[in-house]
């Protein structure tokens, strides 16, 4: 299977959400199902059900990020060597060379994107069109609106 690139954040943080599902969420939901049992009647008891779709949904999420953590290549951008080209897990700051309004990105994993915290994927147009290049180049950007120009401005690896 192929191998995904996830920053040591992200795969701390996954690892988090794994160790909580398997040791706090699974057996409160195996306690309620329990419970849910002693009441009788299985067919036409609520709580039963909802335990168990809560259950369906835990154990999906459980075996979603097992497989994803099995299939990660943790990248720690801060023992990567500081050449100033932007690379998986970098931070990089841009300049809109049109409107010259600034904008800082991390590059990081699909699974860790979150534009909201000005995370993008590795995949994304914008990395895509930054990976390799180096601070002070301008690099034009492929968008679903058209195409953007910027200038990078500076290149960290935190």
């Amino acid at each position: 299977m192929q191998r995904v690139p996830m920053t040591k954040h992200g795969f701390e943080k996954a690892t988090a959400e794994l160790l909580e599902l398997k040791s706090v969420t699974r057996p409160r939901i195996i306690a309620a199902i329990a419970d849910a049992r002693a009441h009788g009647d299985l067919k036409e008891n609520a709580e039963y059900h909802a335990a168990r779709e809560q259950q369906s949904f835990a154990e999906g999420r459980i075996a979603e990020l097992e497989s994803k953590l099995s299939n990660a290549q943790v990248i720690d951008v801060t023992q990567m060597p500081k050449t100033g080209k932007v690379i998986f897990g970098s931070t990089v700051t841009l300049m809109d060379l049109e409107t010259e309004a600034e904008v800082k990105y991390h590059i990081v994993g699909d699974d860790e994107a979150d534009i909201k915290l000005s995370k993008i994927s590795v995949g994304s147009p914008i990395a895509r069109a930054l990976i390799g290049k180096e601070e002070g180049q301008e690099v034009i950007v492929k968008t679903p609106k058209g195409e953007s120009e910027y200038e990078i401005v500076a290149v960290e690896y935190i």
